[in-house]
């Protein structure tokens, strides 16, 4: 579905973000990013979106709708919640269940309420309904969850895995949490610092739906410490 071959990206004032990196992702997968701080992750995110256009390297992407979720919701404050999640149909000329899908990431009682009378777990849960109306192929996000309590991060990413499963998109997860990359994805994508490349893929080899149990098993830990092995031997390299 997606293929990146040998993507360079540099900035003016000579910054490298991404180098030799080569990525693919295949139709319903869901893959997560994940690297140290200023690796490019959300570079990566930039360049699929057609936000940023690689210096080097190609990008070949099948004809698909895309949605993106940012680390901030960025919703419309003068818009309420059932008017910003309409945003992507309004602008292609379409309607949708906007009602049903406020109901199914928990915002049906607020579709009137403004963005200030939103918490931040409900802004973001706005911002993923609006990501998602437009019925995306493919849904990039980057880091949504990494401002919210823990409480609040369990419940978004188990409604994001819920929705997942019921439309089969393909996501691209950007995070700097090993534990949350290994609890959602069939796939980890370990980036190496500075310029950007791949450095190792951990298949995570588990059933869905995952339960909150999944977390306490063994076989979860050892998925952990696999993804964290491999985060540390690239930084080693790199030091």
């Amino acid at each position: 579905m997606i293929s990146l071959r040998q993507i360079e990206k540099s900035f003016a004032g000579g910054v490298t973000a991404l180098k030799d990196f080569s990525l693919a992702l295949e139709q319903g997968e869901f893959v997560s990013l994940i690297g140290p701080s200023g690796c490019g992750k959300s570079t990566v995110l930039s360049l699929i979106a057609g936000l940023a256009e690689p210096s080097v390297g190609e990008i070949a992407l099948a004809r698909q709708r895309v949605g993106f979720v940012f680390q901030e919701p960025t919703l419309m404050p003068w818009a309420t919640v059932r008017r910003n999640v309409a945003l992507p149909l309004e602008l292609a000329g379409e309607s949708g269940p906007i009602d049903a899908l406020l109901a199914k990431v928990g915002l049906a009682a607020f579709a009137g309420a403004y963005p200030r009378q939103l918490s931040g777990g409900m802004k973001m849960r706005a911002s993923l309904a609006r990501a998602l109306a437009g019925r995306p192929d493919l849904l990039l996000l980057d880091e949504p969850f990494a401002a919210l309590d823990e409480i609040t991060r369990f419940d978004l990413i188990g409604q994001l895995l819920a929705l997942w499963q019921e439309a089969r998109f393909t996501a691209l997860f950007v995070t700097h949490s090993i534990t949350e990359s290994v609890f959602m994805s069939e796939r980890v994508v370990v980036m190496s610092p500075r310029p950007g490349h791949v450095v190792g893929e951990i298949r995570i080899d588990e059933p869905y739906p995952r339960s909150p149990e999944f977390r306490a098993e063994p076989r979860y830990a050892s998925w952990c410490g696999e993804v964290l092995h491999c985060l540390r031997a690239a930084m080693e390299q790199a030091a």
